[in-house]
């Protein structure tokens, strides 16, 4: 991150003085007059998110420029989160930058670590279609931060974003198995692509119905990573490159965001990526059904029957429920193995986000302990979700009378809930499994995390995997 961080500060580096809001009344009785007074004529009061130019201090030149560097006073909520400082790249002019030892003195190495990482997160920008002449401001590393983890979490989050932020033009499943292929061979990975008619040939039908109506024929990505003999760890993630409904075809608008709708896969991706960047002991296995739902002769229909990997059939309740057709059959082949921990992504359904906006990814777990544990690591890190139950009374609404389920249920109710219902007739009950049901994309601006796609949970399960299975 040569344009985010530098090694150490110069002369000119500017001094960033951050305050916690509840602090900021005792803080300023201790500062020179001139500042009080300074602060006060630019209505700085002290309140979360502010930042408030200091005046130069007396002096002699510096470099040919009198003066010392001005400093820069920022109101920040405490405690410290990966967010306390993401909001300043894009509101500091170009310069030099290192955070005072007041209150950054009693930072841990784990604060100084999420500091810089917010900080990094805050300089992305999506460059690929439009160029970006702003020079971001450079941030000296704080004494204790891991710079090698910040790196490396930066960069995966980078890449969910930049993949989520990519039209369907420029990636569809081709592209995105490209994509696969460079990190599993980045990290030497064993790496395979399963592409269109060998889809049946091997056992994944419905892969292969949802995905044969497009021009890219569809596929399933699988890399594995790590020593055999660790425990086994496999991520799942939704690669529906572009959504149009299928014939059961979505209006216009709804179609306007559908380049997100392979965002779990994009997760799936960025928590691989930090997974082996960290060297976690760990076997870990990724499988991206890459799929476009597309409209043409060959194209599924509403009411079809598919008869699924693991031997169950399955009506089609509507053709713009296809992503839980798609997992279905990875899921069932990640279940094969009987892994120690099974997690899939997928932007899956419309009533997570009715039920929780697009902040606060829906999740559902089969095992207690497991759940405990994420929701702490989701706390701890600042990267929130919310457990909604896996309520087995529900399955009736998802009985059919010619085949063993409907894709989608009866009735119109607990959509999310139901989607995830279906999911698990393809987990074995013994296999620990987390499914979320994520938005992927961020509505509006906020520091650190700009309009546009977004990794959701990533971090958390990261700190979950790390804190279980041993960190670089």
């Amino acid at each position: 991150m040569p344009s985010c961080f530098a090694n150490r500060a110069n002369a000119d580096t500017r001094t960033l003085l951050p305050v916690f809001t509840t602090d900021y009344k005792a803080w300023l009785e201790k500062q020179p007059a001139e500042w009080q007074a300074w602060l006060a004529a630019t209505g700085f009061k002290g309140e979360a998110g502010e930042v408030g130019f200091l005046p130069p201090t007396e002096g002699p030149a510096i470099n040919g420029k009198a003066g010392r560097p001005a400093q820069v006073v920022i109101a920040v909520e405490a405690p410290w989160t990966v967010w306390s400082l993401a909001g300043l790249p894009a509101s500091l002019p170009a310069g030099r930058y290192r955070l005072e030892p007041e209150p950054a003195a009693e930072l841990m190495p784990d604060a100084a670590t999420r500091l810089a990482l917010g900080w990094a997160l805050g300089c992305y920008r999506f460059a690929r279609y439009r160029k970006n002449d702003r020079p971001a401001p450079a941030l000296v590393w704080p004494a204790g931060a891991d710079r090698k983890r910040v790196e490396s979490m930066a960069a995966a989050i980078a890449e969910v974003r930049d993949l989520v932020n990519t039209p369907a033009g420029d990636l569809g499943p081709e592209q995105l198995a490209e994509a696969a292929l460079d990190l599993a061979k980045s990290f030497k990975a064993k790496a395979k692509v399963t592409v269109g008619e060998a889809l049946l040939k091997n056992n994944y039908p419905a892969i292969h119905t949802v995905g044969r109506a497009a021009e890219q024929a569809p596929r399933l990505i699988d890399f594995s990573w790590g020593d055999k003999h660790h425990p086994r760890v496999t991520l799942v993630g939704k690669g529906v490159c572009f959504d149009t409904g299928g014939l059961d075809l979505k209006p216009s608008g709804g179609m306007l965001m559908m380049k997100k709708d392979m965002g779990g896969a994009a997760q799936a991706l960025g928590l691989a990526r930090m997974i082996m960047a960290a060297g976690l002991k760990l076997r870990l296995r990724v499988l991206i059904p890459a799929v476009e739902n597309a409209v043409s002769g060959n194209a599924f229909h509403p009411m079809d029957i598919i008869r699924m990997r693991n031997g169950l059939s399955v009506e089609v309740g509507n053709t713009d429920a296809e992503g839980r057709l798609i997992l279905a059959d990875a899921l069932a082949e990640a279940d094969s193995e009987k892994p120690a921990l099974l997690i899939d992504f997928a932007t899956l359904t419309g009533a997570a986000r009715v039920a929780l906006g697009p902040d606060l990814p829906a999740f559902y777990c089969n095992d207690e302990t497991l759940a405990a544990g994420l929701l702490a690591s989701a706390e701890e890190e600042a990267d929130p979700f919310w457990r909604l139950p896996l309520y087995q009374p529900y399955k009736r609404m998802l009985k059919n009378k010619i085949a063993d389920l409907s894709s989608t249920g009866s009735g119109g109710f607990a959509g999310s809930i139901t989607a995830a219902l279906f999911l698990q007739h393809f987990v074995s009950e013994t296999t620990p499994w987390v499914h979320f049901d994520v938005y992927a994309w961020n509505p509006s601006d906020r520091p650190g995390r700009p309009e546009g796609g977004e990794a959701q949970a990533i971090r958390a399960v990261f700190a979950y995997l790390a804190g279980k299975y041993g960190k670089a």
